[in-house]
């Protein structure tokens, strides 16, 4: 991995890693500051919805600074917010804080992209952005389990001065490797550029497909536990390692799609989510088997995750004369579907359908997603 790459990787394992282990942190939270745990759990869906909204607004607030500047901005304010996270004497000023953190996030990822793919150079756009999305990966298969772990032994609030610390080697990483360039320091497009290149097909559609296969893949994934136990009846201490494979899958999953990306785009990202649909399927037929759910799992996370890397090399390259808007919304549209999967699933289960009936969701969403795809790249060849 070229040093400039591993500097915004390092930065995007911190984040990733500050995004998701509060969920293991959540009963000492609660207990600490005197809150019910679906109280404290706010404090999840509350970061979601600053990456939403936060980073296409503060990305074009940046969009006139040289990006190596904004990359150091971005990541120096993700470690001061660690750091006020750790001190939050109370539970409003650690919401407040962790809003923060995330209306950086999603700005951080938006100009990471941008900068990735210029380092890289023609042809090596997509494992560039998949090096990026990997760090959210390996954030999982190993920030999130040592996050936990070192909260469980030191306290909740050890875990954010270590997340912080690596925001500060991430930073100093960033100024060292990363290298400055002309184009860094051009006059950023103007906003209605910005936003009328949102209506190219490629642009549009593409952000489409990322909500509907996001949509299927999280109609499950948030209720992949009970799933586990109550569909596949594995014992309940399973489950973490059953995990464990999903995340070792969705890096090797990031890494080969990237890597396809630069060979093949569009005919990577429709076989992916054909492919996706049917390791769906296969769960729909045959999840109570743990061997084969196993393997599916492992299948299920590599399609799920390694769809993004050609998704969003497709909407840099759609975007590539006014990429500010465009790149920060591709974290917005995950996390729409993520919400949207996370909804439809819940309503599937209260309309007594049953656990079996969300890889069945899964199936349809990545079929329809394929379909928005295959539609956008018959639009760009004419």
């Amino acid at each position: 991995m070229p040093l400039p790459i591993f500097a915004l990787f390092l930065a995007a394992f911190g984040i990733g890693t500050a995004e998701f282990v509060i969920a293991g942190l959540l009963p000492d939270v609660s207990a600490d500051l005197g809150v019910t745990i679906p109280t404290a759990g706010l404090l999840i869906s509350a970061y979601a919805i600053g990456v939403a909204i936060g980073g296409p607004l503060v990305t074009l607030a940046l969009a006139r600074m040289p990006r190596k500047s904004a990359l150091l901005l971005l990541v120096g304010i993700f470690t001061a917010g660690q750091a006020l996270c750790a001190i939050a004497p109370d539970y409003t000023l650690l919401m407040v804080a962790r809003l923060l953190v995330s209306i950086g996030h999603g700005a951080y990822f938006g100009v990471a992209a941008i900068t990735a793919t210029r380092i890289a150079g023609p042809g090596k756009a997509g494992r560039a952005v998949a090096l990026l999305l990997a760090g959210i990966t390996v954030a999982n298969i190993i920030g999130v389990p040592a996050g936990t772990a070192i909260g469980n032994a030191f306290g909740w609030r050890a875990t954010f001065w270590a997340v912080g610390i690596l925001g500060l080697v991430a930073t100093a990483a960033i100024a060292i490797f990363v290298p400055p360039s002309p184009a860094e320091t051009r006059a950023a497009s103007s906003l209605g550029d910005e936003v009328r290149i949102l209506a190219r097909p490629a642009i549009w559609m593409t952000f489409l497909v990322v909500m509907v296969a996001m949509i299927a893949q999280f109609s499950l994934f948030s209720y992949i536990a009970p799933y586990l136990t109550e569909i596949t009846g594995v014992p309940a201490d399973w489950v973490p390692w059953l995990l464990l494979l999903f995340g070792v899958g969705s890096t090797a999953g990031v890494l080969v799609g990237g890597r396809l990306a630069d060979w093949k785009l569009m005919p990577t990202l429709v076989g992916m989510l054909l492919a996706a649909a049917a390791v769906y399927g296969v769960i729909w037929l045959f999840g109570a088997n743990v061997w084969v759910m196993a393997v599916c799992i492992v299948l299920w996370s590599g399609l799920s995750f390694g769809f993004g890397a050609p998704a969003q090399t497709r909407i840099l390259k759609a975007a590539a004369d006014a990429p500010n808007l465009a790149s920060p919304l591709v974290p917005t549209a995950f996390n729409i579907g993520i919400a949207l999967g996370a909804s439809i699933g819940a309503a599937a289960l209260e309309a007594n359908w049953g656990y079996p009936s969300l890889p069945l969701i899964g199936v349809l969403a990545s079929l329809a997603a394929a379909a928005i795809a295959a539609a956008s790249w018959n639009a760009g060849r004419r």
